[in-house]
């Protein structure tokens, strides 16, 4: 018995002393390891900050690359300006063509689009808003932006102008280029002046004046001023203040009235050519005394009908006529 008692002591001091050998070997092993990671990350640390002391006076490679970057971006947004600017030099030219030599070769009116003019909100370019370039990146899409609806406006005319050519006998007929009335038959060469704001001589508060005045006797013939079909031929009525009034639609965007009638010649749906008479005129509707009230209408919108009479006349002339205008006391 004492004999395995002391056996069993010395087992348990045994396992005793190599637990605490192995507590011994493991403590400096631990340690050793923490230190070590803790050089690591101390190594680290002063890295990062060798880094970005360098980093902010001196450039790095990668900054390089950055700052070299930028320069070409920069470089390639300056040549996109100067292609748009050649690209609208080119595309002005042909506007002016466009408004001067073919529409007036085809006695039309300039093809007017006004959203065209309305830069796109800047909610557009807002994505672009917080970037470094933006001034020079919002610039350029806006100009490009700018070039793209003015392009689409040049198309959507040359559509018109290709149309225009395959009627241009018809359309020749059917503008409205012959005086309303003889010339002969103005009175003192009395004629009221377009004016989309004018001060009604009847009514006391500014109104629109759509066309032009003719001041004649009561009973003068009026005549259609193109080819044309019969829209409106009112015999009685107010009409808005027009009196007796007929307006034919010349088809390829044109209409014309003919307002303040004494007398009205055809009817509705009837076809008519150019220098018919249609009508002989009076006072009735809103009106101060006998006279012919002459509208050209364009695409629903009124246009100055002196542009459209007599395109032969020198400037001379239209100057001349245009002088003798006046503001009418007629409606």
């Amino acid at each position: 018995m004492g004999t395995n008692a002391t056996q069993s002591e010395i087992q348990r001091l045994t396992h005793e002393a190599e637990a605490l050998t192995r507590e011994v070997v493991a403590a400096p092993f631990r340690l050793r390891t923490y230190r070590f990671i803790r050089k690591i990350l101390v190594g680290f640390i002063l890295v990062s900050i060798a880094n970005v002391i360098f980093s902010y006076f001196f450039y790095t490679p990668k900054m390089y690359r950055i700052n070299r970057d930028n320069r070409e971006l920069i470089v390639k947004y300056r040549i996109l300006q100067d292609r748009i600017r050649t690209a609208q030099g080119r595309l002005d030219e042909i506007r002016y063509r466009d408004n001067y030599v073919y529409r007036p070769l085809f006695s039309t009116d300039t093809l007017s689009i006004p959203e065209v003019w309305q830069p796109y909100p800047s909610a557009k370019y807002a994505a672009m808003a917080e970037d470094e370039f933006a001034p020079l990146m919002v610039g350029t899409w806006r100009q490009l932006d700018a070039f793209a609806r003015q392009l689409y406006l040049a198309s959507v005319s040359f559509d018109e102008l290709q149309r225009l050519s395959h009627n241009k006998e018809e359309l020749a007929a059917a503008v409205p280029a012959l005086w309303p009335i003889d010339r002969k038959a103005l009175r003192n060469n009395y004629i009221g002046a377009f004016n989309m704001r004018r001060l009604h001589p009847k009514l006391g508060y500014i109104r629109p004046h759509k066309g032009i005045d003719f001041g004649c006797d009561r009973g003068t013939p009026v005549y259609a001023t193109g080819d044309a079909t019969v829209e409106i031929a009112s015999e009685n009525g107010y009409n808005g203040g027009y009196g007796r009034m007929i307006l034919l639609d010349h088809e390829f965007g044109y209409k014309t009235r003919y307002a303040h009638l004494n007398k009205v010649l055809v009817k509705p749906g009837e076809r008519v050519v150019r220098g018919q008479v249609i009508a002989e005129t009076g006072n009735t509707g809103i009106s101060t005394g006998p006279h012919l009230h002459y509208e050209v209408i364009h695409k629903g919108v009124p246009v100055n009908p002196i542009n459209y009479f007599d395109r032969n006349m020198t400037a001379e002339e239209y100057d001349r006529l245009m002088a003798e205008m006046r503001e009418t006391n007629f409606e």
